[in-house]
C-alpha cells in the first residue's frame, strides 16, 4: 500500500474541508469558486485555481482523492515537495486552459454562423442569457446550435481531475512498467500502455460524447503534466529532488 506523504495529506484535507464547508456552511460560495466560461459575467480570474478544490458530489471527491493518494504520493516521493506542487498546479491550470479554449472556439464559431445568417449579436446574447428564442430565430438558427451556445455559456468546471491527470502522466513516465487499471475492470496493464488508452478514451468521449465530464480538461492536465515532466528530466542532474 502506498504511504501517503504530508503534502498529499494536506491537499486531501483542504479538498474535503472545502467540499463540506460549501455544502453545509456556505453553499452560495460554490458558484464564485467554480470555473465559469470566460465570456460569462460570473467568471473571475481566481477560479482558474479555486476550481481545483471544488467537487460536484461525494463520489467525485472520493475518486479524485483516491487517485491523488495513489499517484500523488509516489510522484512526490520521487520529485520532492516543491517540484510536485508545481507539477500539480501547472497541470490543473493546463486543464482549465484547454477546456476553456475549446469552448471559446466552439462558442464563437456558432456565434459567427448565427450572425452570418442575420441574427444580431445583441439578440443572440439575449437568447443565450434568457434561454428563450423566438420562432423566427429558430427558423434561421438550428435549435441544437442555440442549445450548445446556452450550454457552453452556462456551464462550470470543478474538480481536481485535471491536476490528477498531470500526476498520472508523471507516474507513467517515472514508472512505465507499473501495472494500472480501472476500478470497475479486473484488467491490469503496464502504465506505458494504459495511460495512452485512457487519454484516447477522453479524446473520443470529449469529441463524440455528451456527458458532464470535462474530458478535455483531463487531456489539458495530461499535456501540461507531460511538458513539466519533460522539463524536469531535461534539467535534472543526478536526482529528481
Amino acid at each position: 500500500m502506498t504511504q501517503i506523504t504530508e503534502t498529499i495529506k494536506h491537499l486531501i484535507i483542504i479538498n474535503v474541508i472545502v467540499f463540506f464547508a460549501i455544502k453545509f456552511v456556505a453553499p452560495g460560495l460554490g458558484d464564485s469558486l467554480a470555473m465559469h466560461f470566460i465570456e460569462n459575467p460570473a467568471f473571475r480570474p481566481w477560479q482558474i485555481i479555486t476550481h481545483m478544490f471544488m467537487h460536484g458530489n461525494e463520489m467525485h471527491l472520493l475518486f479524485n482523492m483516491i487517485g491523488l493518494w495513489m499517484f500523488g504520493s509516489v510522484v512526490e516521493q520521487i520529485l520532492g515537495k516543491k517540484k510536485f506542487l508545481i507539477l500539480y498546479f501547472v497541470s490543473g491550470i493546463g486543464a482549465v486552459l484547454l477546456f476553456e479554449l475549446i469552448d471559446y472556439i466552439h462558442f464563437n464559431m456558432l456565434v459567427s454562423e448565427a450572425v452570418n445568417k442575420g441574427i444580431p449579436k445583441d439578440i443572440l446574447h439575449q437568447i443565450i442569457t434568457t434561454n428563450k428564442a423566438s420562432q423566427a430565430v429558430l427558423e434561421v438558427v438550428p435549435r441544437q446550435d442555440l442549445i450548445k451556445l446556452m450550454e457552453i455559456y452556462g456551464k462550470s468546471l470543478v474538480g481536481a481531475s485535471g491536476a490528477l491527470y498531470g500526476l498520472i502522466i508523471a507516474f507513467g513516465m517515472l514508472m512505465p512498467l507499473a501495472k494500472m487499471g480501472l476500478l470497475f475492470l479486473p484488467i491490469m496493464i503496464e502504465a506505458r500502455y494504459f495511460i495512452p488508452l485512457l487519454l484516447l478514451g477522453d479524446m473520443v468521449f470529449g469529441i463524440f460524447g455528451n456527458t458532464n465530464i470535462g474530458h478535455f480538461a483531463h487531456v489539458g492536465g495530461a499535456i501540461a503534466g507531460f511538458i513539466m515532466m519533460l522539463n524536469y528530466k531535461k534539467h535534472q542532474f543526478n536526482h529528481w529532488g
